[in-house]
């Protein structure tokens, strides 16, 4: 973070935007279990929406999941805080893992991502994105452009273990039915999640994670989100 707050966020602005992640994840406390994922998505987006306007920022949002899967949203372009104090840009999903959140399932969590006003890239037209997150071994050893099997086999080596004990997280989706072959193909075991990747990438980045990849198609706002979440 700079010493400048009129150029970069700092870290009281840091801490309110948390305050932000956890007005909306109280407010879906009741809806979890439900049954009714836009009920709490709503809500969600209300309180972190006011919340925003308290804070001494002027905050653009660049992507918000709602654009995606019509559920209730902060909207692309949408300015959000007191308009005082730095300008940035925001990517956004008050519940990452609304079906997660309606089944009362463990992993769905609220996100804000922030950067300099202008350097975010505008994925908004974009609905999917390729995305491969790992810890500090795989920190150049893998690489997104190789096929999977080599990454693996790479990670395996500078980690010190079998390929066979490699942990690959993957969204279950149809269009990601090629890569768990793959994966599997290749000796790896594989965690296939329902929902929620913004939180196994982040189990993936940390070092004494049992998940050792996060790899696969899955949606644009996340794969804004998790750069920033998996930042040492």
């Amino acid at each position: 973070m700079s010493d400048s707050p009129t150029l970069h966020p700092d870290r009281n602005l840091a801490m309110e935007l948390v305050r932000a992640t956890e007005a909306a994840a109280i407010r879906a406390y009741p809806f979890i279990g439900k049954g009714d994922k836009l009920a709490a998505d709503g809500a969600a987006v209300d309180a972190m929406r006011a919340f925003l306007g308290t804070v001494n920022f002027e905050g653009l949002v660049v992507i918000g999941e709602g654009e995606k899967d019509d559920a209730p949203m902060l909207f692309n372009g949408e300015l959000v805080g007191n308009g005082q104090g730095p300008k940035v840009d925001i990517a956004v999903d008050p519940i990452d893992g609304t079906s997660l959140t309606a089944a009362g399932r463990h992993h769905a969590i609220s996100v804000i991502a922030v950067s300099d006003r202008g350097s975010m890239l505008d994925a908004s037209a974009v609905y999917k994105m390729n995305k491969f997150v790992v810890g500090p071994v795989g920190k150049d050893v893998c690489d997104i452009r190789k096929p999977i099997g080599e990454n693996i086999r790479a990670y395996a080596k500078a980690a010190g273990k079998g390929v066979d004990e490699v942990l690959v997280a993957v969204l279950d989706r149809d269009y990601n039915a090629e890569l768990i072959e793959d994966i599997r193909a290749a000796g790896a075991a594989t965690r296939l999640v329902r929902d929620g990747d913004v939180a196994t990438g982040i189990q993936a980045a940390r070092q004494e994670s049992r998940i050792d990849m996060s790899v696969g198609i899955g949606g644009s706002p996340e794969g804004l989100s998790l750069p920033a979440a998996s930042r040492p």
